[in-house]
């Protein structure tokens, strides 16, 4: 990873139907991050918010899947997800960080769907 311009990109791949998106940086980390991790962590304004307080917790996403992919210059990518989402900015660094992490980002999510009262099966957000 060159710290000037942080974690670059070998490879970009959707498998297993749109479910998961794999990345390959260079120096040998690889993530599988599943779609509904991906739609909920959206770095979009319509999910965190513009301030943390604002951020949403979105439910029922277990079963979406990315439908397509745009590049956004060379540090980023925009998801399009098959519930129409595609505002969020996915840049190489935000995907490092989310594989980097993602044990306990998730264990954040589900803890805070228990609290709001939310299912990654029922759609619902708060």
């Amino acid at each position: 990873m060159n710290e000037k311009i942080g974690p670059w990109p070998s490879e970009l791949r959707i498998q297993d139907s749109g479910r998961v998106l794999r990345i390959s940086f260079e120096g040998g980390r690889a993530f599988d991050l599943p779609a509904e991790y991906l739609r909920v962590m959206s770095p979009s304004a319509e999910v965190q918010g513009h301030r943390a307080e604002e951020r949403l917790t979105v439910g029922g996403k277990r079963h979406c899947a990315i439908a397509g992919i745009e590049e956004v210059g060379t540090y980023a990518v925009r998801l399009i997800f098959d519930d129409s989402h595609s505002t969020g900015i996915f840049t190489w660094a935000y995907l490092h960080e989310l594989g980097s992490r993602r044990e306990q980002m998730w264990a954040a999510y589900e803890a805070a769907l228990a609290a709001k009262g939310l299912s990654r099966d029922r759609a619902g957000q708060a």
